[in-house]
């Protein structure tokens, strides 16, 4: 099969003008024209024909044999490890893929193909990138010499249609109450931080809680690779990093885009990820009356980010540390915190109010809580069952009295009084 591949697609690329664009259907009938006159020397069943035939094509036009995977909307992330070793993650669970690529220079071509779509270069003087794919897909591509095994690819899929907040709640990913409870913090401006793991959900997060955001505003996006999928807002700008060129000059920065988003008139600024020294860039953002604005960063607990927050802005600024607590207590209002259970599925852990800097130290209000209450088994899987529990009432509600949202505090829980139609 591999063979014949390699023929026809040979026959074909001769059949082939380079001096002109071919259109994917002139291209297809190259590839049936050469399929038909090979099985006039030797026998090749129908099956194989459309097998060939797709392969060919996504071969010359397509990411060869990383495109029925990228098409597949079950799998949600695909691991090249060299050109021999491909793994999927469907459901949650990773498996092995049962096809490889013909040679390595073959894995090499599709690592320029991608990065090109998002005018990256990436070579052994710069062996490692960022870039999407054109539906939106996170890709990361590591070269040799850094990488032993080859050129190593990992790409991020994101659903053909975003996930709302009513599929996360479908998903038991959050509760109902909490959903509501959120939607009213975004509505009202509260700036809003999500941290959690790797693959925990973050960006995924981001973009359910940005479909709460007034219509009417004006949002500005800022990301390392443009990934969020903003579509409710028609005053929508997104900005994105810019790698340096060979010479390691023009290089735009997430430090970079912050300042200037500021003389952008934005009523929200949603910096996609803060991994770096932009972290005082952001807070200082924060800090200028850009309420309800939004971030993510890693992070293995609230206390946790706001630890890492900490040292992320010192790497960037010799400022006392107490300022900088100061700084993260007054910019940020709310951290929630996600999480992947052992069963493998992507939860809302926690929701806690950033209170103030007191004695030295940020003070938390855990507001609500996940708490596991039995195990479900089923066949050869588990899940995880649990309900939200709420541990305290929220403390900070000045946002809330200026959006018309009078609060009476009861006591088991906060009470909207006034102008809830406007939610």
């Amino acid at each position: 099969m591999l063979q014949r591949k390699e023929l026809i697609r040979e026959r074909v690329m001769n059949q082939v003008d380079l001096g002109r664009e071919v259109q994917d259907s002139e291209l297809l009938d190259k590839i049936d024209y050469e399929i038909m006159n090979y099985s006039k020397e030797e026998y090749v069943s129908m099956q194989e024909k459309r097998r060939l035939r797709k392969d060919i094509f996504n071969s010359i036009r397509r990411l060869d044999i990383l495109q029925e995977l990228i098409e597949d909307s079950d799998i949600t992330e695909i691991m090249v490890n060299g050109p021999n070793h491909i793994f999927i993650e469907r459901k949650g669970r990773i498996y092995p893929y049962d096809r490889c690529f013909e040679a390595t220079q073959k894995l090499e071509d599709v690592v320029q193909q991608i990065v090109s779509h998002s005018n990256r270069i990436i070579n052994e003087a710069s062996p490692i990138v960022d870039s999407r794919l054109p539906d939106g897909s996170r890709v990361n591509v590591v070269l040799p010499p850094i990488s032993m095994e080859g050129p190593i690819i990992t790409i991020r899929k994101f659903p053909n249609q975003p996930i709302t907040m009513e599929r996360l709640i479908e998903l038991e990913s959050i509760s109902m109450e909490v959903a509501n409870f959120l939607k009213k913090l975004v509505v009202t401006g509260y700036n809003i931080f999500i941290s959690g793991g790797t693959g925990s959900g973050k960006t995924t997060f981001l973009n359910v809680l940005s479909n709460f955001i007034p219509s009417n505003e004006r949002i500005i996006t800022i990301e390392d690779s443009a990934e969020l999928q903003i579509r409710n807002i028609p005053n929508l700008v997104r900005l994105e990093v810019r790698n340096a060129n060979s010479e390691g000059c023009n290089e735009i920065t997430i430090r970079d885009l912050i300042k200037t988003s500021l003389r952008m008139r934005p009523d929200r600024i949603i910096v996609g990820e803060v991994r770096d020294a932009a972290a005082i860039d952001m807070l200082q953002a924060l800090n200028t009356g850009h309420d309800g604005s939004m971030s993510t960063g890693h992070a293995n607990s609230p206390a946790d980010m706001l630890s890492r927050l900490e040292t992320l802005v010192l790497l960037g600024a010799e400022i006392p540390l107490l300022a900088v607590r100061k700084q993260i207590a007054s910019a940020i209002d709310i951290i929630v915190h996600l999480g992947r259970l052992r069963d493998r599925s992507r939860r809302v852990l926690e929701i806690t109010e950033v209170l103030d800097c007191k004695d030295g130290e940020i003070r938390l209000n855990p507001l609500y809580i996940f708490e596991e209450t039995y195990e479900d088994t089923y066949e050869d899987s588990t899940k995880v069952k649990g309900e939200f529990v709420m541990k305290n009432r929220l403390m900070n509600i000045d946002k809330l009295k200026r959006a018309g949202l009078l609060m009476e505090r009861c006591e088991s829980e906060l009470t909207i009084i006034k102008n809830t139609d406007c939610l």
